[in-house]
């Protein structure tokens, strides 16, 4: 579930639509790599945008359990879910 102690100026940069993807899941999934890639970016930066390619993860309930699962992994916060986009934060400010 998305978290509810996040701060607000990280809500306000998470729901900015310039923010880039830059981490796609494609039609392997969330693979070992796709979970590295996205540990290696949040401990560079406080916000990731990841992407899954577009029948990859049909029904919001899938989208919703593959993005907090990609979460759990890489101990950072969903902060928001919108379609197959999501905004992972590492919860540092």
């Amino acid at each position: 579930m998305i978290s509810e102690k996040i701060p607000q100026p990280i809500l306000r940069q998470a729901k900015d639509k310039f923010i880039p993807v830059t981490i796609r899941i494609g039609k392997e999934g969330i693979t070992d790599s796709v979970v590295s890639e996205l540990s290696d970016q949040l401990s560079k930066r406080g916000l990731v945008k990841v992407k899954a390619n577009r029948g990859l993860l049909s029904g919001s309930s899938e989208r919703t359990q593959a993005f907090e699962g990609l979460a759990d992994a890489t101990g950072s916060r969903l902060v928001l879910s919108r379609g197959n986009t999501a905004v992972f934060w590492s919860g540092r400010s």
